[in-house]
């Protein structure tokens, strides 16, 4: 097992050639880094060990080696990056491998690490950027999330060994650190380096730029153009690219000229309810569940219960809005929207979904729902709106009722809340489609066929500015971010 990293491996300046004449060199925002020549020359003096999958008879299969890069300590998991990310960590360390996984403390100031089977935890204490370092870098504002000096202790620490198999990006809020994991693959090149998108990132932060006035608006849409070159490079120079929907998988492999991208799903840990029957004597409400914040999220709860407001005041609608958000957002619905009821952060949202005849979902934008799994196992029937609910068996009229707008959900809702008997089998159908599609077991057993020492690694060039004029980065010659 990996030992938490001390330092960090200090920046080279530039200094006469015999400091460095036996190291390999990577210059990044404008430092030199210089990596040790030990490992260089073991390489070249004993070539790496073949992959467990091709060893000779008689060999007992070694365990795959991950470096695991993502957001932030996933526990507890209060919104859908937490329960995807940790999700995925787990079910691919209890399907054999061994993970090393790199992310941000939630704890103030404090940086931490923990064991669990197959997997140390290392969290660095978070220390945002500036948001004009945020605003001047090459890099998009997301991906810079994480870019704090103990996060990139930890990493340059774990790069000097050439033990990985596959270096994991989780999300583009680990996005700059792709030139040290592609220079990390080019000393050696068995190493995968894998892109786990759980987002079409570009489109996300355009909807929250168009929604922006003034110099708010085009330093958002500059920050989306940085998001659309470092998520081409993502997806160009990734071995494997995942995405958590289909419909991000196809957006995704446009981006890198028809590129495969694998679907996959989340899982689901929570406990099914065997039964349920919607009747009059459950309140007249509907639902919404989740995480409130991200800004794209906000402006589409904000566009629904404005639509929503006289339709369900006038109908004796009650709606309830449940789940993680800062305290200030709370204060602030409460406030504009003073009909319905805000709940905010709750240990389990199974009590709200069972006392609602009607779960909802807002959102204007794609990408899978995690809310929505625990709408269908606690048979809670979904309302929707087009395109908020890729990656599900579920379609209009078949689980589940989609609607163009948020004024026709509204009168949706309006119209079905009495019609106890369609609810009902819409929740039934939904949970049987469903049942059996949604094991964490089984994804972490397909993410590492996926990442199988069997498929050719290393093969993919960083075509990185394919959409601008800035110059395309070679091996020898690439862009200092």
């Amino acid at each position: 097992m990996n030992q938490p990293c001390s330092e960090v491996l200090p920046p080279v300046r530039r200094q006469p050639p015999r400091l460095c004449a036996h190291a390999a060199t990577e210059r990044v925002d404008g430092k030199l880094y210089c990596y040790a020549h030990a490992t260089l020359q073991r390489q070249s003096a004993q070539p790496r060990r073949a992959p467990s999958a091709q060893l000779a008879p008689g060999h007992q299969p070694r365990s795959m080696r991950y470096l695991w890069l993502t957001l932030c300590d996933p526990d507890p998991q209060t919104n859908g990056q937490f329960l995807y990310s940790g999700g995925l960590v787990r079910a691919a360390a209890k399907a054999g491998a061994k993970i090393t996984a790199l992310g941000l403390s939630r704890e103030t100031n404090r940086s931490h690490s923990r064991e669990e089977p197959n997997i140390r935890w290392e969290f660095a204490q978070d220390r945002p950027l500036h948001r004009y370092v945020r605003l001047l870098s090459k890099f998009p504002s997301a991906s810079l999330r994480t870019r704090v000096p103990r996060f990139q202790e930890c990493l340059f620490e774990h790069l000097k060994s050439g033990q990985w198999d596959a270096i994991i990006l989780d999300s583009i809020y680990v996005g700059w650190a792709l030139p040290h994991v592609l220079a990390y693959r080019r000393r050696f090149p068995n190493t995968k380096v894998v892109y786990l998108a759980q987002n079409e990132e570009t489109q996300a932060v355009l909807a929250v730029a168009r929604s922006q006035r003034g110099v708010r608006r085009a330093a958002a849409l500059a920050d989306a153009k940085k998001t659309r070159l470092l998520e081409r490079w993502l997806v160009k120079s990734a071995d494997v690219v995942c995405a958590d929907s289909p419909e991000d998988c196809r957006l995704l492999a446009g981006l890198a000229g028809g590129k495969s991208v694998s679907f996959i799903p989340p899982g689901y840990l929570g406990k099914p309810v065997a039964s349920r029957r919607i009747d009059n004597r459950l309140p007249r409400r509907a639902v919404v569940v989740g995480s409130f914040d991200w800004a794209a999220k906000r402006m589409a709860l904000e566009a629904f219960l404005a639509a929503a407001a006289t339709q369900f005041q006038r109908n004796d609608v009650s709606l309830q809005i449940v789940g993680r958000t800062e305290p200030e957002y709370v204060r602030s619905l409460r406030e504009r929207f003073a009909w319905i009821e805000v709940v905010g952060s709750v240990p389990d949202v199974s009590p709200y979904l069972a006392d609602a005849r009607i779960g909802l979902v807002p959102d204007m934008l794609g990408g899978f729902k995690l809310k929505s799994l625990d709408y269908v196992f606690s048979r809670t029937p979904i309302f929707a709106i087009e395109g908020a609910m890729p990656g599900t068996p579920l379609e209009n009229g078949r689980g589940l009722r989609l609607f163009g707008d948020h004024d026709q959900m509204a009168r949706g809702v309006v119209d079905a809340i009495d019609d106890t008997v369609g609810l009902n089998a819409q929740q039934e159908l939904a949970f049987d489609l469903c049942i059996d599609r949604y094991d964490w077991q089984t994804i972490g057993m397909k993410l590492l066929r996926l990442i199988s020492p069997g498929v050719s690694c290393g093969a993919a060039t960083a075509d990185l500015f394919a959409i601008s004029s800035a110059p395309i980065p070679t091996p020898r010659a690439r862009v200092a971010w």
